[in-house]
């Protein structure tokens, strides 16, 4: 909330021109000095209006004298932010001071323009003061006397001190005084600011917007989805969460609920949810190629609101090892129906099916799904889903053909702080996953637990150290009796990059089989090389046993160096790699959207 600063300052005097504009000749490029102690310089030139003229390029001697008369005011801004109230500001176009120039007369160009600051003495607070405020309330960092005495610091408290009524239902507080005074003798500054909390307000029940009649999503569901809690203690984080519900749903363009400005009967705060709606219908088509992997096409078909209520029905589509060494060719078809706010507005209904053949090195698997699950957002880091299925397969491998009737209970938990899905430079990612299996019709039962565990730290502008664990286990039934596509294998582009498609597994040759336990570390070193190009050395590891206890097993490696370009919806990666163990001198390469991990 800005609020004037009332301090008695000595030093310039601030001239305002009005300016008749005409043409000039061009000029060269100008110059911008700043001359002042250290520690102030970066500050004043981002604070400098000159400054940014010359990086514009703008050579106008007009516009330049301009710019740096009003940089008089910018400065001094600058420096009472770092609490120096005292200064003596000098700025000289070619030499003569700035302010004593005509706007009206320009001269042909200008070459210099030099900012002289003496800062004189910075000033602390004698006193430092917000009330009232909410009981429990800690001082606002840097507000305190002693502290340096800036104005940021001061409007930073301010504010701080009405969101903090605002927070425990206070809708309408506001500052209704405050009293800053400096004291130029003893370089100090007095604040005060008084809070007016207003009555403690509830929710009162949401009302659509008037342009936001004519949403095909259902007024009814709109309410639900935004989930502002009618009858509740006025939250501002209700109103924020509910936006990003109605945004997450896909369902609209934009989404926004407005706050009413006078209070309403029985001390209630009325808002208005305004939407403007998406398109109801989008398909996308995706490929990436492999040496070793072949080629994967994907596609996909959705309606955002299928039903009138924000339902999402979506058709996905995939075609694999086109042209590959991974087997033959893998096909799957998937239809999914959610519905949000089911029972809670952060919940989520889901229906799916699944039809996949899969011809994989070592089995053939014909597999269908069908599932109905619910997940659950506790926060914008943490999600639990859980799943109950059906699931039959015909599955052929090493162990003859065979049939697998299962009743799949799925459960599990992600966490994702990272600052982009596609090309992450800071925060960590987490799946975790435990799927018990019980089977009937002669098939065994069992659980089937997975977890794929990733971070990424950056190192300076430039380097982004990366790393992904990856791990799981089968619990239960022996390799024989186990789903071949349930089992684990190592090898290719999700795990270690050089080595062949699936080449680690359990045994060799026509026996061979997946895995019970299973394990992979990924690290990489990612460097941006301009602003558009960036490479990327890897190395992978990958372990795999046939007990489910990761003992008794084997690992392999690779490493590699990729080329990373940025565009629009992501890197386009390329990776080469070559394997580290096994004595093989293949090279395979990787392409496709995002980074690896």
């Amino acid at each position: 909330m800005p609020f004037p600063l009332r301090a008695s300052v000595h030093g310039i005097a601030l001239l305002s021109l009005v300016a008749v504009m005409q043409p000039s000749a061009p000029s060269r490029a100008a110059e911008v000095v700043v001359r002042a102690p250290d520690g102030l310089s970066e500050s004043l030139r981002d604070a400098s209006l000159s400054q940014t003229a010359v990086t514009e390029g703008r050579t106008e001697a007009q516009d330049l004298i301009a710019a740096a008369q009003a940089d008089y005011r910018r400065v001094l801004g600058a420096l009472y932010e770092r609490g120096f109230f005292s200064a003596e500001v000098h700025i000289l176009v070619d030499g003569r001071e700035a302010s004593d120039l005509s706007a009206l007369r320009p001269p042909a160009s200008v070459g210099t323009i030099e900012i002289v600051v003496t800062p004189g003495p910075g000033f602390v607070f004698s006193q430092a003061e917000v009330a009232p405020l909410p009981p429990q309330t800690p001082p606002y960092p840097g507000f305190t006397v002693g502290a340096s005495a800036g104005t940021e610091v001061m409007k930073d408290a301010a504010n701080a001190g009405v969101d903090s009524w605002r927070q425990v239902g206070h809708a309408k507080a506001a500052v209704s005084a405050q009293d800053i005074q400096a004291d130029h003798n003893r370089n100090t500054v007095a604040a005060r600011f008084g809070i007016a909390p207003g009555p403690r307000l509830t929710f009162a029940r949401p009302r659509i917007a008037a342009n936001s009649a004519e949403s095909e999503v259902r007024p009814e569901r709109i309410r639900a989805i935004a989930g502002i809690p009618e009858g509740q203690v006025y939250d501002p984080d209700d109103v924020t969460t509910g936006e990003r519900r109605l945004r997450r749903t896909g369902a609209f363009r934009a989404a926004s609920i407005n706050e009413d400005e006078a209070v309403g009967p029985n001390n209630t705060l009325g808002t208005e949810i305004e939407v403007e709606d998406a398109k109801q219908r989008r398909f996308g088509v995706g490929a990436e190629i492999s040496t070793v992997e072949g080629l994967r096409l994907t596609g996909f078909w959705l309606h955002r609101n299928i039903f009138g209520g924000a339902e999402r029905l979506r058709f996905d589509a995939e075609v694999e090892g086109i042209g590959g060494q991974t087997g033959g060719i893998d096909y799957s078809l998937g239809v999914t129906l959610t519905r949000p706010a089911f029972r809670h507005p952060d919940a989520q209904l889901t229906f799916r099916a699944l039809l996949q053949r899969e011809d994989e090195p070592t089995y053939e698997s014909d597999v269908l799904e069908i599932a109905v699950g619910i997940d659950r957002i506790i926060s914008e880091q943490l999600s639990l889903s859980g799943e109950v299925g059906l699931r039959i397969a015909e599955s052929t491998d090493t162990f003859g053909t065979r049939d697998f009737r299962h009743i799949l209970l799925t459960g599990g938990a992600t966490w994702d702080n990272r600052d982009s899905t596609t090309n992450p430079s800071k925060g960590a990612y987490a799946d975790v996953e435990l799927m018990p299996f019980v089977g009937f019709g002669g098939s065994a039962s069992g659980a089937r637990a997975t977890a794929d565990v990733r971070g990424y730290r950056a190192v300076g502008e430039r380097v982004v150290l990366a790393g992904r664990l990856q791990a799981g286990a089968i619990m239960g039934p022996t390799i024989a009796n186990t789903p071949p596509d349930f089992l684990f294998y190592s090898g290719g582009g999700g795990t270690v990059r050089g080595q062949g498609y699936q080449s680690l597994g359990v045994g060799t040759g026509a026996t061979r089989t997946g895995g019970r336990s299973f394990a992979a570390l990924s690290t990489e070193v990612r460097t941006e090389v301009t602003e558009k190009i960036g490479a990327v050395a890897f190395v992978d590891f990958g372990y795999v046993a046939a007990s489910s206890t990761f003992s008794g097993g084997d690992w392999h490696a690779g490493a590699g160096l990729g080329i990373r370009y940025q565009t629009g919806i992501g890197p386009l990666r390329a990776d080469l790699a070559v394997p580290v163990t096994g004595g093989g001198n293949s090279v395979s390469l990787y392409v496709g959207i995002g980074q690896s991990f």
